[in-house]
């Protein structure tokens, strides 16, 4: 690996895979695309590559960087505020940003691994398999569908070429607090519980959520490259967790005490369970999360980023 290219590489799970390719490939050049909107400077410190700052539905790809000369892809760029309801932003920036992306690559047909999102599954309940139908419930999430949609038509129509989407699912670790109300709900009650507040949750903290830790993600997102054709994965943990499961792991991370304060739940359509089928994921990447519930939650707080300073 000699040159690589991360796009979203100054977001929460974009950085998190940026440094951990710079440790894993020491000798390799690698370049960050990013436009900031979801992503922040800080997340980079100690990167040693380069950094372009651009809208990647809008940027002249053959201009910027001449022929495709990367040896790996990584499409991470996204719109991830799923409270971001202007249907054309959400749409051409997302969708736009990866059919140019496809496009550029073509020529040299690099291997692309991108990320999709559990959210295209909708808010059904119960395990998610990667040959369910698409039923997106907002949006974000239709835009993500887009990307699969464009991944497999192109595969068809290059079959050597190696496109590889994972749908990770809900995520939390180290550089996601710049996101604010976007950052994971494990983020947010840790900072309630830290300033001795009770944690808010909905009623009765019997909702289920596939919690992935983001050193699981970057393993398959890195691990990707080993598929020797083109496919959709899921990304999760495959143990979904309810909410007041996490108000106990944090209470004993945070060496607090602190009993959830249950609120009513405003929304009409809220997902009311989240589960990978890692089945298939493991079997074609050959990993596996490392990463319980109790042991992501005890790595984050020891990294020193889960508390606001």
């Amino acid at each position: 690996m000699k040159s690589i290219l991360v796009t979203g590489g100054a977001g929460f799970i974009g950085s998190n895979l940026t440094l951990e390719l710079q440790e894993r490939f020491p000798d390799a050049w690698i370049t960050v695309v990013d436009d900031f909107r979801s992503g922040d400077f800080k997340n980079l410190q100690g990167f040693r590559g380069t950094v372009v700052a651009a809208d990647l539905s809008r940027l002249d790809f053959n201009a910027r960087f001449g022929r495709p000369d990367f040896d790996a892809v990584f499409h991470l760029a996204s719109i991830t505020d799923t409270t971001e309801h202007n249907q054309f932003l959400q749409v051409h920036d997302n969708v736009e940003s990866f059919r140019r992306l496809l496009q550029f690559i073509q020529p040299s047909q690099a291997p692309v691994i991108y990320a999709s999102s559990a959210a295209t599954y909708g808010i059904v309940g119960g395990m998610n398999k990667e040959d369910e139908a698409p039923a997106p419930a907002n949006v974000y999430a239709f835009s993500k569908v887009q990307l699969d949609n464009l991944a497999r038509q192109t595969s068809l129509n290059y079959p050597d070429w190696k496109i590889v989407g994972l749908r990770y699912f809900n995520v939390y670790g180290p550089r996601e607090a710049h996101k604010g109300v976007p950052a994971s709900m494990i983020y947010h009650l840790a900072q309630q519980m830290k300033a001795g507040k009770n944690p808010r949750i909905f009623k009765h903290g019997e909702q289920m959520r596939d919690f992935v830790y983001v050193k699981d993600i970057v393993n398959y997102t890195i691990s990707a490259l080993r598929c020797e054709e083109s496919t959709i994965l899921n990304a999760g943990s495959g143990k979904p967790r309810p909410f007041n499961d996490v108000v106990t792991v944090l209470n004993s991370v945070l060496g607090t005490q602190l009993k959830p304060e249950y609120i009513d739940n405003p929304y009409a359509f809220y997902q009311p369970h989240t589960e990978a089928d890692m089945s298939r994921t493991q079997k074609v990447l050959k990993v596996a999360p490392k990463y319980s519930l109790e042991a992501g939650v005890r790595d984050y707080f020891e990294s020193g980023l889960l508390i606001k300073p």
